[in-house]
């Protein structure tokens, strides 16, 4: 099982050194950093603009493969990811917006992953009752709709909340209240209730898609016959769906889990925009709007690393569920 995972674990590291390198390219190709110097007033001399450009090492004037091997240099004897347009580090931008993005990112999945999975497992059960009906309609709302529009109606029902109760009981612009008084406990209660709505947000998004994958998967186990199996030495039905069908179906979960984890980093990113968070979602946005390669690129490596842990967390997942794979 050890080689197993470490196997994937270096396959996943050499796509995700792929997928860095090639947003690197892509973003050189693409963006445009000269372009909000020449748009000043006074505008700045061309001189200026490449010496400002060549110490960023995003010049457009110097060849792509070029600037590339420069920036992969710097990373692995520097380990540096070069500086934003600001003339700030982008590691340290990245380390001051980590922490905001994985509490948002690792609470939010792992709530949408285990309701997600109860409610798969349950509409399979109940099929076509009244219970299977209603989570189908609402998962297929959900998914049908953007994560802002989802941001945006829980902002509404929550002010709807706060002006019948008279109190502000929901709080939801920012990561916290700023110049808040009272202790070190009143800061973690803060940021606790600030973080409600996105992660109810985000877990809505996750649990959606994951209940109807697993309701797939849970209906193909039903019938089969290690359940009859079951079921004639005794065992109740609940008891032979749980510990034998529930374990086979949440395979095919692993593997969609680590598929389907970009899709929620993608929705994270929307969701800190709507929610006023300064994660790295809104690190990502900026660096496009501003046209700033080397920010972009550590953005990207950031989501490469997370899909990176994603995808070896569901192979040691799947290799306990699987006893096949350790061999």
């Amino acid at each position: 099982m050890i080689g197993f995972i470490i196997k994937r674990f270096i396959n996943y590291a050499i796509l995700s050194a792929i997928a860095t390198l090639s947003a690197y390219v892509l973003a050189s190709m693409i963006l445009n950093p000269a372009a909000r110097y020449y748009g000043r007033n006074p505008r700045p001399s061309d001189q200026t603009v490449n010496a400002i450009l060549d110490g960023l090492g995003v010049n457009p004037n110097t060849p792509v493969i070029e600037r590339l091997w420069s920036w992969l240099v710097n990373l692995v004897t520097r380990g540096s990811l070069g500086d934003t347009i600001h003339n700030t580090s982008v590691l340290s931008e990245m380390a001051a917006r980590a922490g905001t993005s994985l509490r948002l990112l690792i609470l939010g999945t792992v709530i949408a992953a285990v309701v997600g999975v109860i409610l798969g497992v349950w509409g399979a059960v109940r099929q076509y009752r009244a219970s299977d009906q209603i989570i189908s309609y609402a998962s297929f709302t959900i998914l049908a709709m953007p994560s802002f529009v989802i941001g945006i109606l829980l902002m509404i029902l929550a002010t709807g909340l706060n002006n019948v109760l008279g109190i502000q009981l929901i709080s939801f612009t920012g990561e916290y209240t700023p110049g808040l008084d009272g202790g070190w406990w009143a800061q973690v209660a803060d940021r606790a209730g600030h973080l409600v709505l996105p992660t109810i947000a985000l877990a809505l998004v996750g649990a959606a898609g994951y209940s109807r994958y697993q309701r797939s998967a849970m209906l193909d186990v039903l019938s089969a016959d290690y359940i009859r199996t079951a079921r004639s030495k005794g065992r109740t039905r609940g008891s032979a769906l749980v510990r034998h069908g529930v374990r086979v179906a949440l395979i095919p979960m692993s593997t969609y889990f680590a598929y389907s984890f970009a899709t929620i980093l993608a929705g994270a990113a929307v969701i800190e925009l709507v929610f006023s968070w300064h994660g790295m979602g809104e690190f990502l946005f900026q660096a496009i709007q501003q046209s700033d390669i080397n920010a972009f690129t550590g953005a990207i490596l950031f989501n490469a690393v997370l899909v990176l842990i994603a995808g070896t967390l569901s192979d040691i997942v799947y290799a306990a569920l699987d006893p096949r794979v350790r061999v």
